[in-house]
């Protein structure tokens, strides 16, 4: 045990395995309770060339705005991240309604992987040198800057080093389908 000041003042908090957990729940529990979170989807994209690779996420989050830097959340057994560590890169492309086929190609539905799943669309690069999808609705193009290892996912933090912005709704996905919020009538 040692002391840990929070927000409610000094104490003592017990750390460490002295302190008994609650069991976890079951995997499938989480699994079913998190469908109901809705999140805006997201391709993140890395390497280079034939070396290219990428995931659909909804796990990709702002950090900081100073210093501008972003977080996503990637499997440690996915392609992506072994390319997310080798090339120091990677950009969250934030899909715009009606990209869902690219969101479909990038979770690997059909067994499309590595370099192919960038067929069909225009891509370029920015700073890093990470893929940027040209008519993704925001590309947030990040250096990688840490890892955090835990359990079966890594979350990189990424220092943002160019966006790119364009108009449009973005794709989200919740309880199994895709969708987009509609916007609210302009006050008169």
């Amino acid at each position: 045990m040692f002391p840990i000041v929070s927000a409610f003042g000094a104490g003592i908090f017990p750390v460490g395995l002295d302190v008994p957990a609650p069991p976890s729940v079951e995997p499938a529990a989480l699994k079913a309770a998190l469908r109901h979170l809705v999140g805006s989807v997201s391709v993140v994209t890395s390497g280079e060339g034939a070396e290219r690779t990428g995931a659909t996420v909804t796990s990709a989050y702002g950090l900081s705005v100073d210093p501008a830097a972003m977080i996503v959340a990637i499997n440690r057994d996915s392609s992506s991240y072994q390319t997310i560590r080798r090339f120091g890169h990677f950009c969250v492309n934030v899909l715009a309604e009606g990209q869902e086929d690219v969101a479909n190609r990038f979770a690997g539905f059909g067994g499309i992987k590595g370099a192919e799943r960038y067929q069909g669309r225009s891509w370029t690069v920015r700073a890093s040198g990470a893929p940027v999808l040209e008519d993704a609705l925001l590309s947030i193009d990040c250096v990688l800057e840490d890892e955090i290892r835990k359990f079966s996912h890594a979350i990189f933090v990424g220092r943002v080093v160019s966006v790119d912005v364009r108009e449009g709704r973005a794709l989200l996905y919740g309880n199994g389908a895709y969708g987009a919020l509609e916007r609210p009538a302009a006050a008169e």
